[in-house]
């Protein structure tokens, strides 16, 4: 007989004070023997209870599990030299949970030779949320009105979504929920992210991106993800093989460190793991960048992708799988230059990278950094944690008296359509023939720019690449970066006041905003 989770806590703290792993009927439980015992479904895989020092942490409706749940599989253990594995397998999916003597921490590793059929590819902890009622306040979305989809609402006069969690990959090794005394966190160390693949991105598919994906959801539940492959905003091919290791750590409330020791599990026979010994590292050069701008080199092939921040015109990058991979330079967020480098077992490549990004010798004026971002255009501060519902309307620039705060960081077809470029040129060699030039981001049902100077009108653009997502609505302007060049005719600017227009044209339809947009990363005239 199958007893209910819940129904199994009266007996949990005196029956199973010490380390290690015990079945009884449809439950495998799991005893850190540091006062967190975890309950497995047999079944199917799933967390059904999490109790801490008694405390329930887990949601006793919705359960803590693999994607959106496995439907059935394969649980067995194994405990030796106090380490637990519960290994969790279907014909596509082996799933390790793994505890140590003492620690209240559940080590986590995940192989997929194939994306499951019941969703993304993520491990999603749906928690007791009168235990941990403290998430990010962006995503607390319980007892809203829906604004957009099925995912954005409106709570307490204020846009809330779980897209609005979202952390840059490189900058999120934990992330949690709190209670009174109690904190669960997801913690993605080292090498945690390297076959993670989808995601809210800032570039082509053909280069390493900069991904973000959701952290946490307040509902009825209090949910915090790890997003293994994603479709949000999705540029590439999903990958398979080994995800992690990642963990879910229990506190008394305070966050973890991020520096995991995951070194044990080298040991364990885990499918697809690499350990440490047999990988190697790149170290290398850059220039040609902005100054003043973050640079970031990008590794990725079929089979992984790594990070590495760079400073000083130097860079360096451990902890690789073996494989030749491209090697991207990035400007803020935009691709500035590529190279390919090959990781040898315990070896060191060396790289240099150089900008090759098409840059002017010198501007007539800029409004905005090429970098791929919107950062310092109107509104761009607030994307990231809200709907673009607020106030928006068609914007006049002037380029001399208008600082970059007034520029809009995404047009909308159907709200703030079109944005106005006033200039008045300062001498007769600023005018004639000249190249505008527009930066963006991303685009959404095939928007894109096309301009009208004076009594001229540019030719229409072609269609971007089609992205799947809606973008900046989920609080990301991070996609298919794209440069759009308009050459002005001779004889087009004069001397006095210049009118530019810049309007959105599409084939595809929508209304408010979800009508054909683009994001600004920046407009040069030169």
């Amino acid at each position: 007989m199958k007893l209910p989770a819940l129904a199994l806590l009266g007996c949990v703290p005196c029956a199973f004070a010490a380390f290690g792993i015990t079945t009884s009927g449809d439950n495998m439980l799991m005893d850190t023997g540091g006062g967190l015992v975890v309950t497995i479904d047999t079944s199917n895989g799933d967390i059904t209870s999490i109790d801490f020092d008694g405390t329930e942490l887990q949601d006793s409706s919705k359960f803590t599990q693999l994607s959106s749940g496995l439907g059935s599989a394969t649980v067995s253990s194994t405990v030796d030299n106090d380490i637990g594995v519960v290994t969790i397998s279907t014909d596509t999916i082996t799933h390790y949970y793994i505890i140590r003597s003492g620690e209240n921490t559940i080590y986590i590793g995940t192989h997929a030779s194939a994306e499951p059929e019941v969703g993304e590819l993520r491990f999603i902890a749906r928690l007791n949320k009168d235990a941990l009622p403290n998430g990010v306040t962006a995503s607390e979305v319980e007892g809203g009105a829906v604004v957009e989809g099925s995912d954005v609402f409106l709570v307490d006069g204020q846009t809330r979504s779980k897209f609005y969690s979202s952390v840059r990959f490189i900058e999120d090794q934990v992330h949690g929920v709190t209670g009174d005394g109690v904190g669960a966190y997801i913690i993605i160390p080292g090498v945690g992210y390297e076959t993670s693949s989808g995601g809210l991105s800032s570039a082509v598919s053909t280069l390493v991106r900069l991904i973000t994906d959701i952290d946490n959801q307040g509902s009825a539940q209090q949910e915090i993800y790890f997003y293994m492959n994603s479709n949000h905003e999705q540029t590439e091919t999903y990958r398979t093989g080994f995800f992690g290791p990642y963990a879910l750590a229990v506190t008394t409330g305070s966050a973890p460190s991020g520096d995991l020791d995951t070194s044990f599990m080298a040991d364990l026979g885990l499918e697809g793991y690499v350990p440490a010994s047999d990988r190697g590292s790149v170290s290398g050069t850059y220039s040609g960048t902005l100054d003043g701008e973050d640079v970031t080199i990008g590794f990725k092939n079929d089979d992984a992708q790594y990070w590495a921040s760079a400073s000083g015109g130097s860079f360096s990058r451990d902890s690789m799988k073996p494989g030749t991979y491209t090697a991207t330079l990035y400007q803020g967020e935009l691709e500035a230059g590529t190279g390919s480098v090959t990781v040898s077992e315990g070896g060191t490549a060396s790289l240099a990278l150089t900008s090759s990004l098409d840059t002017p010798d010198s501007t007539i004026w800029s409004i905005g950094t090429v970098d791929g971002t919107p950062s310092g255009f109107l509104n761009a501060d607030l994307i990231e944690s809200m709907h673009p519902m607020h106030a928006w309307g068609p914007v006049t620039f002037t380029v001399g008296s208008s600082a970059d705060a007034a520029f809009p960081m995404a047009q909308f077809k159907d709200v703030n359509d079109p944005t106005t470029i006033l200039w008045t040129a300062s001498s007769s060699s600023e005018i004639g023939a000249r190249t505008l030039r527009i930066r963006t981001t991303s685009a959404f049902a095939g928007g894109r720019p096309r301009v009208a100077v004076n009594g001229w009108t540019s030719d229409a653009p072609s269609a971007p690449t089609a992205v799947d997502s809606r973008g900046v609505t989920r609080g990301t302007w991070r996609g298919l970066n794209q440069v759009y060049d308009y050459t002005i005719p001779d004889g087009t600017l004069t001397a006095s006041e210049n009118t530019i227009s810049i309007t959105i044209i599409s084939g595809s339809s929508g209304d408010s905003f979800l009508s054909p947009n683009v994001v600004f990363d920046s407009v040069e005239l030169f």
